[in-house]
């Protein structure tokens, strides 16, 4: 589910197409102005063809518009053919800024026509996409942390844009929707993640995150609940509510204190909920963040001793 006015990955019909020799030019020379354009070469009756076609259209399809595929059929372009010097059939051309740029004959297996559709991609500059998406990732984190969660939001966006898939945007969605306090959409945009990324780390610490808001809107006042749990220690529930308030209030390292000592004084409250919270709260930080890393090894000591 994409958000925030996020424009689609290019569809297959703007990266492959027929052409012909009357649009050979525009559909391969111009094109290959902007991006590289691999041409291959076919005809009905060349078996190996029938192979290769669908193996490269899938190769092409996979650079999401970072190279873009011409079918010619030699038997309808037979001067094209004859000018290019086609001697036999499959032939695959790519062509940059006009020129041609690399090609093979005959048919290949996947792993060999992937990367020579890499080296045209790289050849393009499109090897420096996955770069300047890292990039805006980080520049959309940074957004997050200072406050900016509507620029974050739209940033993260524009990443989807070019990556639908992109778990470390994804859950950035979410979390910047978090920070926005619309809890209902930042959940709606969790559940539309797609399934090859639905249990990446990401999106794991985002649902978290979600949780942990989620349980802040019924967070008591900090002072009276501090109150109480010095006034009875082992009143657990004011403790376990302090600690969420807590984190509510930005107070993380707080919330794992408190929870700790809950865990400490009893561990099988409220069927292990002290530990089912610190869980929580390690899993929506990041994986090397030092509060999880220390809060981790103090609840393991508690646990093993």
């Amino acid at each position: 589910m994409l958000e925030l006015g996020q424009t689609a990955a290019p569809a297959a019909a703007d990266l492959v197409k027929d052409t012909t020799e009357a649009g050979f030019m525009a559909d391969v020379v111009e094109a290959s102005q902007d991006v590289p354009v691999i041409v291959d070469f076919w005809a009905p009756w060349c078996g190996p063809c029938k192979t290769l076609g669908p193996m490269l259209e899938q190769a092409v399809i996979a650079a999401k518009g970072a190279v873009k595929m011409v079918k010619v059929n030699v038997d309808e372009a037979q001067n094209i053919a004859g000018q290019l010097r086609i001697q036999s059939i499959p032939t695959v051309y790519a062509f940059y800024k006009g020129q041609p740029l690399d090609g093979f004959q005959g048919a290949l297996p996947q792993s060999e026509i992937d990367a020579f559709v890499k080296k045209c991609v790289d050849a393009g500059g499109g090897g420096d996409a996955a770069a300047g998406l890292a990039e805006a990732l980080e520049a959309a984190e940074a957004m997050l942390a200072e406050g900016a969660a509507t620029d974050a939001a739209q940033t993260f966006a524009a990443i989807l844009g070019e990556d639908p898939n992109n778990a470390g945007a994804y859950g950035g969605m979410v979390r910047a929707h978090i920070a926005l306090g619309d809890l209902d959409q930042a959940e709606a945009i969790l559940n539309g993640a797609d399934a090859s990324i639905a249990h990446a780390p990401e999106l794991e610490a985002a649902h978290a995150q979600l949780q942990l808001a989620r349980q802040a809107i019924d967070a008591g006042p900090i002072d009276d609940l501090r109150a109480a749990v010095e006034a009875d220690p082992d009143n657990h529930q004011a403790r376990f509510d302090l600690a969420n308030a807590m984190h509510a209030g930005g107070d993380a390292e707080g919330a794992v204190r408190e929870l700790l000592e809950l865990f400490r004084r009893d561990r099988d409250w409220n069927d292990g909920a002290a530990k089912t919270q610190l869980f929580t709260i390690f899993d929506a930080l990041p994986p090397k963040d030092p509060l999880a890393l220390s809060g981790r090894r103090k609840l393991s000591s508690m646990i093993f001793v």
